[in-house]
């Protein structure tokens, strides 16, 4: 294992690292972590480029390739409301990172193996997350559960009506059992998922304690300003004026999502390194 490789090894983990710490502690991950870890791994590359590969600046352009993918697939996942903003800045600086090899193939592969980790670690990540909340809050969410079902019959009706049809032709295919098997728990699923979250992931706070990006649980009608509840979050501007009217706010928390990054970094870097 060549000393650059484990340079970037080391300097993503170390950074992803501070990252959980920080998002766990504060509930967010700051511009500048994920901004430094970009800039060092790029102006490591460079320089390593110009001074130790003999003017071969493959293993610089392959850091900037996997910033610019990661940087598309970051906003994508961000835009697409999948991500925070502190989620999808640490994946694009990891995209600075990943391109171990100057084999395009080989990083390619790294890439879409990660993002794979991620997709899975991730999933598993927030189904454990759901269910200690869930038993942590057992009370407000077996109440809200309840109203959840209570104002969403309609939805239990047509899973159920709808699983009846796929059992009728599973004889014919036995995949079929599986597929109805998923559409008779998906609304279980999805009115726990919506419960987690009215009963768990909402918390009242003083405003003094707002950062930028906070999420609103509601809109706020404060004088003639409306502050809508939006997905990027609160500005600063928006957080002076809350400041002026109200003294505690109710806000939406997400579950920290920061440990997929970890988890999914020390697998890869396992299995590179077996």
């Amino acid at each position: 294992m060549v000393i650059e490789i484990i340079f970037l090894i080391l300097l993503g983990f170390i950074w992803t690292v501070f990252a959980v710490v920080q998002d766990l502690k504060k509930r967010e991950i700051a511009n500048w972590l994920n901004f430094s870890l970009i800039i060092f791994a790029l102006v490591f590359r460079f320089f390593y480029s110009l001074f130790s590969n003999q003017g071969n600046y493959t293993f610089f352009y392959q850091g900037l390739i996997g910033f610019a993918a990661f940087f598309i697939l970051g906003n994508l996942l961000y835009y697409g409301k999948v991500f925070a903003g502190g989620d999808a800045k640490l994946m694009i600086s990891l995209g600075a990172i990943l391109p171990f090899s100057q084999d395009w193939m080989i990083n390619l592969n790294l890439a879409l193996f990660f993002f794979v980790l991620f997709l899975i670690s991730g999933a598993l990540y927030g189904i454990l997350s759901s269910l200690y909340l869930g038993i942590k809050n057992r009370k407000k969410f077996s109440k809200e559960f309840s109203n959840q079902f209570k104002n969403r019959k309609k939805i239990f009706y047509l899973s159920l009506v709808l699983g009846i049809i796929i059992l009728i032709f599973s004889p014919f295919e036995n995949i079929l059992v599986y597929l109805a098997l998923l559409v008779f728990i998906s609304p279980y699923l999805y009115i726990s998922a919506k419960a987690i979250d009215e009963s768990c992931m909402v918390k009242k706070i003083n405003v003094s304690d707002l950062t930028e990006g906070d999420w609103l649980y509601r809109d706020l009608k404060l004088g003639k300003t409306l502050v809508k509840a939006r997905w990027e979050g609160l500005s600063k501007k928006e957080i002076l004026l809350i400041r002026k009217f109200k003294k505690e706010i109710l806000i939406r928390q997400g579950i920290p999502f920061s440990p997929v990054f970890l988890i999914s970094y020390l697998i890869l870097i396992y299995l590179f390194l077996s």
